[in-house]
């Protein structure tokens, strides 16, 4: 999948990360932060560096074609 801008900034916020943040948690340069945020691609291999630091922190990036955008994973209810 790919990292659409909205999903990444929605993922950020849910999480009140800067791109900095993102960029150290994933290994990717924050420079390629901001420019995936402005609107430019990511190759692959950046877009799941950064899908995998979101999700160690329960964050799920969406984009089909109805939406984009991130939700937060709902922890299984461990007490059933």
């Amino acid at each position: 999948m790919a990292v659409t801008p909205e999903a990444c900034r929605a993922g950020r916020a849910i999480l009140k990360w800067s791109m900095r943040d993102l960029a150290e948690r994933s290994g990717v340069a924050w420079t390629t932060i901001n420019r995936l945020e402005g609107g430019a691609g990511a190759r692959d291999a950046t877009a799941a560096k950064i899908m995998a630091a979101f999700h160690a922190e329960g964050v799920e990036l969406v984009a089909d074609e109805t939406r984009t955008g991130a939700l937060v994973e709902r922890k299984a209810d461990t007490d059933a």
